[in-house]
């Protein structure tokens, strides 16, 4: 995104894609999930491809200016058939973006739909100028 827009949007350096969490309980994957982001006259909508995540396993958190978000793949239970070929790992989502001043915290929305999660960056309105009186002692 070039520099002349007001409202912007900055990857973290802290993703870390493909790399196993912390935990030594249980190990598992952690992805860096595709993400598209597109200025509209109203401010950012963001994209990013979360197929398996539900609902209740998405967690979406703004704090210091830093738009997060987790998601979590549940293992599919196939009790009935034995796995030939897996392609598709279980493991976790996460992203994570630095977002500037003029975005409107309070009023950022999301919606998950067959496992796109779409974020609505509305554009914070401007403090208008006013003139402030002087007094004297």
């Amino acid at each position: 995104m070039s520099n002349n827009h007001d409202v912007s949007i900055q990857m973290s350096h802290d993703d870390a894609a493909g790399s196993e969490p912390m935990s030594p309980e249980v190990p598992r994957l952690l992805f860096n999930p595709p993400i598209d982001i597109y200025e509209t006259p109203d401010g950012l909508v963001l994209y990013a491809d979360l197929p398996g995540v539900t609902r209740d396993g998405l967690d979406l958190q703004v704090q210091d200016n830093r738009l997060t978000l987790f998601g979590r793949i549940r293992q599919k239970d196939e009790s009935d058939g034995t796995l030939l070929h897996e392609e598709y790992k279980v493991g976790d989502f996460v992203r994570s973006f630095i977002l500037s001043d003029e975005v409107d915290h309070e009023h950022i929305s999301a919606r998950l739909n067959n496992g796109v999660l779409r974020v609505e960056l509305p554009r914070a309105s401007r403090v208008q100028p006013r003139n402030i009186e002087v007094t004297t002692d």
